[in-house]
């Protein structure tokens, strides 16, 4: 046999081998979204080792809803983590049903203690907010994001407004207004930014309502 056909015999052979390898080698997907192991709101759930809510413990009141961490130091069986009920009260281990609404972080702590203090040797109680759920206002209109947001500090409508993401394109700038049970406040947001007229810049109160034409 001359060398040439046998050259080409060989040839042959290493291409089909290589294609042979290379249909059986995977070929690479597309690489995973950078979002796709992202919780979404729904998901997020205040849980052990959750961040304190940005509360004031001396002045903030709990109400109905809020969640609470009670931690009771070198006592875990009676520590842990509750949701205020609707009718302000919560459950805790000794003690049973205690008024948790109406109080400040700081109150409810000492009134834990002194409760405690029947069955425990001088126990220190600590009170945290995870949660803020019973006080908030609303933003509605021609903001980039309404809807629902907790007021855990004291906010001016400017800030409410800053915090609800810039304003929408035909946004009245001018005609926005808060309302407050039967009462309505007018605001003009190109006033209060020049420093104009800053007294309608009022602190938002629980169930405001921000709307912005």
């Amino acid at each position: 046999m001359s060398s040439e056909p046998l050259t080409r015999l060989i040839t042959m052979a290493l291409l089909a081998a290589l294609g042979a390898a290379g249909a059986q080698t995977p070929r690479p997907g597309p690489p995973p979204s950078p979002t796709s192991n992202i919780p979404t709101i729904e998901e997020i759930k205040p849980g052990p080792g959750s961040p304190s809510a940005p509360v004031d413990p001396a002045s903030y009141v709990i109400g109905p809803e809020d969640y609470l961490r009670i931690r009771v130091w070198r006592e875990p069986d009676v520590s842990g983590e509750v949701t205020v009920r609707p009718d302000g009260k919560i459950t805790l281990p000794l003690i049973g049903d205690l008024q948790a609404a109406g109080r400040t972080p700081q109150a409810l702590a000492q009134n834990v203690t002194e409760r405690l203090s029947e069955f425990l040797n001088r126990p220190e109680v600590t009170v945290e907010v995870l949660a803020v759920r019973s006080k908030k206002y609303y933003i509605t209109g021609q903001v980039n994001r309404t809807g629902a947001f907790p007021l855990t500090v004291p906010t001016t409508v400017l800030e409410a407004l800053s915090g609800a993401g810039g304003f929408q394109q035909w946004a009245k700038r001018k005609k926005i207004v808060i309302l407050r049970g039967n009462k309505r406040f007018k605001f003009n947001y190109n006033e209060v930014i020049e420093g104009k007229n800053l007294e309608q810049n009022i602190y938002l109160e629980n169930g405001d309502h921000i709307i912005v034409p």
